[in-house]
């Protein structure tokens, strides 16, 4: 017998040495009737650990399969799914989510009430752009608000027959919506050079932002047709 194999069979005869032990310790108290067992008696026999060899306490540092946190985007194969509304962290997540997996093509977007965060918005929308991802929104699919100027971002756009796509004004922390300032004011740019980047020429921005901050109040929604997905160029 090797030295390995003998102290494989020298550890089995300890383990087995430590079963009868326990065994033993045990046995009596098992058997004893129910008043007979002591407070003492059972704590001595729960201090009789395992071996540690054979059992692992989990640690925060023991592997776990990994899932990918990407905020509101899951990826399946070249298409990322958006479920849920963008918010301040989602930049970070969507580069992350670029950088796992850069064979990314589209997002198909299911389920977008918007974004809590305009600026972190418009920022997650600019690299959709520039990944030159398309965008498609499904049947069963609905976006709202922000979720507008994300399907916009796509090179390639396009909705299947019964998708939702719904605009209204936005509002600002004073209670303010974009028709409570003059049409010239400096807070439209922000919107009007988005669209501009996203291909619009200047007549057709406008067109558009005036639009979604007139068909609906802030508190309202509307749901725009094909016709109007056509006009204003959100799909061919």
């Amino acid at each position: 017998m090797n030295a390995t194999l003998s102290r494989l069979f020298d550890k089995s005869m300890e383990r087995l040495t430590d079963s009868l032990r326990l065994a033993m310790l045990a046995a009596p108290l098992l058997f004893a009737a129910p008043q007979a067992l002591r407070a003492e008696d059972l704590a001595y026999v729960s201090t009789i650990s395992i071996d540690e060899e054979v059992w692992e306490e989990p640690t925060a540092a023991t592997p776990r399969l990994a899932t990918g946190d990407f905020g509101p985007f899951r990826v399946k194969g070249d298409v990322a799914e958006l479920v849920d509304a963008i918010d301040a962290s989602s930049p970070a997540k969507f580069r992350a989510m670029l950088a796992a997996h850069p064979g990314i093509k589209r997002i198909e977007m299911i389920e977008c009430p918007g974004s809590e965060d305009d600026d972190a918005n418009l920022e997650v929308a600019r690299m959709i752009r520039a990944k030159g991802l398309d965008t498609h929104v499904p049947a069963t699919g609905s976006i709202r608000s922000g979720g507008v100027e994300l399907f916009l971002a796509g090179v390639n756009r396009s909705a299947d027959d019964g998708a939702e796509v719904g605009v209204h004004s936005w509002e600002d922390s004073d209670g303010l919506q974009a028709t409570d300032y003059p049409a010239n004011d400096p807070v439209h740019r922000t919107y009007l050079s988005f669209y501009a980047d996203m291909g619009m020429d200047a007549a057709k921005a406008r067109a558009f932002y005036d639009f979604t901050n007139t068909a609906a109040p802030f508190d309202g929604l509307h749901v725009m047709t094909r016709a109007e997905l056509v006009k204003f160029g959100l799909i061919g």
